[in-house]
């Protein structure tokens, strides 16, 4: 079977047509898209350090949820052991009582200062200061020791004990205090 010129006029065309197309098809469609997917490659390799960070932000939150029940039982205990109402209403009077109960008869609280708390949102720390004019000072050591486990929320930052002079069988006594109020 001979072929004409017609023919191999046909056959030459459709070759390079198909040529142009392939060409066409390389350049313009898959050459792009290798380019685009190499990008977006490269796009995923940096976001993956971010998804990692992510995930364990992710774990860090739930392990925060799941102890957010015990400190919220914490925050309400704090909250149902601080009485209603001015710290300066209920405080002075409260010392007073424990002392008397310690066996010392004559306590005067003043209140100093306050200060923000800063680990405990909504709640302040007011800064005191406690008098024990005359105190022996076995009942003094015993009063302080018990004071903070009576009341947990207090904490005793200062201690100035003096020998009287008159009477050296009894102590005054300066203590500074801190407590927490709403």
């Amino acid at each position: 079977m001979k072929l004409g010129k017609e023919e191999i006029k046909k056959i030459t065309l459709s070759l390079m047509v198909l040529t142009g197309v392939l060409y066409c098809y390389t350049t313009m469609l898959l050459g792009p898209l290798a380019r685009s997917e190499a990008a977006s490659q490269g796009k995923i390799k940096t976001i993956e350090p971010q998804i990692a960070e992510a995930k364990k932000q992710l774990q860090k939150t739930s392990a925060v949820e799941a102890r957010a029940p015990v400190a919220a039982a914490a925050l309400e205990e704090i909250k149902a052991s601080i009485p209603e109402g001015a710290p300066v209403a209920w405080f002075p009077p409260r010392i007073t009582e424990f002392f008397k109960r310690a066996g010392i008869e004559k306590t005067q609280a003043r209140f100093v200062k306050e200060e923000t708390e800063k680990e405990l949102t909504g709640f302040r720390k007011m800064i005191w200061n406690i008098e024990v004019p005359r105190a022996e000072f076995g009942v003094l050591g015993a009063a302080i020791a018990a004071l903070e486990n009576e009341e947990p929320l207090l904490e005793v930052t200062t201690v100035t004990v003096d020998a009287l002079k008159d009477e050296p069988q009894f102590q005054h006594a300066t203590l500074i205090v801190s407590t927490l109020g709403k």
